[in-house]
């Protein structure tokens, strides 16, 4: 229950409703009919405009909202104004074993791509991030981000025109203050321009098909087998509030999702870069983020990193791993789009407890393999709608 005071009434906002109440000072004697019309006439207007403005959850909302918003500001104070740059590590290129002779043990056939991931998957398991640069050139960027933005000005006027398929437009940040999570779909719409139908295959070709720059990558931490898991774009604009420090799941032994946010443009301090908690993916510290007799003393010893991304470059994350958005400053930030997808290991089985950001029409659908036919299809010529057979991922819209 939410208690509010508007117009010199007293609000009580909880499951059934909005109710008024009029204070002690409103109310008269009941022998005086003069007095008690006064009151109802101020209390029938106040409810006409709080059921107009105001419900219940909305409310409860806001309050939660604030309440975030406080405990951020405490987090930031205890992470510290010197948080340094998350940088892509340099990794040593691995020897490669000929295989010959006696004892030499068995040959490496795997391609200097595949060597690269398997040291990048150490990185991955030490640090719970890993910083990829120049996944996608500029121009591709400029092509997504457009889109992208096109692609929520199109979900506004469908949700505003119904707000029942928000779900079907918009992930876990849709109700945010100048920040959301906008599902895309791998077919383009019937709004879309003809230079825009090919857009998302062709950025997914660049990353994921036979050549792509994260393909190797994910294939050593999934396989063929990874369910995908998201497919969204992370946006947040001028006046976009700072997130609390999160994991995106909670512990599991194996790590569950492996995320990527993609920059479409370079990403300033001033944008809201993310921060990143480094090794705290694992139990230990887990145990300690549930613990409010801990967690103040863990954040303020974390070692963490700021995604100051160029136009291009990309985080990859373990799902498990403590992070948050910082805040897009009023005056000198800029929208920050980021293109986000994510892979599931096939080694976690059941439920995450946590759908994910993508359309509900391709949830349990695609896989890191289907995806990579699809583009080989692409590639060749043979299809110019790769992902025609799996829809727009819209149900109800």
């Amino acid at each position: 229950m939410v208690a509010r005071r508007l117009s010199g009434l007293v609000l009580i906002c909880c499951a059934s409703g909005v109710h008024a109440f009029a204070p002690f000072a409103l109310r008269r004697s009941p022998h005086s009919t003069t007095g008690t019309a006064e009151a109802g006439a101020v209390v029938a207007a106040a409810l006409r405009m709080t059921a107009a403005e105001y419900s219940a959850s909305d409310l409860l909302y806001q309050d939660q909202q604030e309440a975030r918003a406080r405990r951020a500001a405490v987090e930031q104070q205890l992470l510290g104004d010197k948080i340094q740059a998350l940088r892509a590590p340099k990794i040593k290129k691995a020897p490669v074993k000929r295989g010959s002779g006696f004892g030499a043990g068995k040959a490496d056939n795997r391609t200097p791509a595949q060597r690269l991931a398997a040291e990048q998957h150490k990185v991955i398991d030490e640090d719970g991030v890993l910083r990829i640069d120049n996944t996608l050139d500029g121009a591709a960027c400029d092509v997504l981000r457009a889109y992208v933005l096109r692609q929520q000005e199109l979900a506004d006027v469908e949700t505003s025109n119904n707000a029942d398929v928000s779900t079907e437009y918009y992930g876990v940040e849709n109700r945010r203050k100048k920040r959301c999570d906008l599902l895309l779909g791998l077919v383009p719409d019937e709004n879309c321009d003809e230079d825009g139908r090919q857009v998302i295959s062709n950025t997914l070709q660049k990353l994921l098909g036979k050549d792509g720059t994260l393909r190797p990558i994910y294939e050593e931490l999934v396989t063929n087998e990874g369910e995908f898991y998201e497919f969204a774009a992370v946006i947040t604009d001028p006046g976009s509030d700072r997130q609390q420090v999160h994991p995106d799941l909670p512990y599991r032994k194996e790590a569950p999702l492996y995320v990527i946010f993609l920059a479409l443009q370079d990403i300033t301090k001033e944008m809201g870069p993310t921060t990143f908690l480094l090794g705290t993916q694992s139990y230990e510290e887990q145990v300690k983020f549930e613990d409010y007799s801990q967690k103040d003393d863990q954040l303020s010893n974390a070692n963490s990193r700021l995604a100051l991304l160029k136009k291009g470059d990309a985080v990859l994350f373990d799902a498990r791993v403590l992070h948050c958005g910082n805040a897009n400053d009023e005056e000198l930030g800029a929208t920050r789009a980021m293109f986000n997808f994510s892979f599931r290991s096939p080694k976690e089985v059941g439920s995450l407890g946590y759908c994910g950001s993508i359309r509900p029409g391709y949830v349990g659908r695609l896989s890191l393999g289907d995806i990579g036919e699809a583009l080989e299809q692409f590639q060749s010529g043979s299809n110019d709608e790769p992902f025609a057979r799996y829809g727009n991922g819209l149900v109800r819209a």
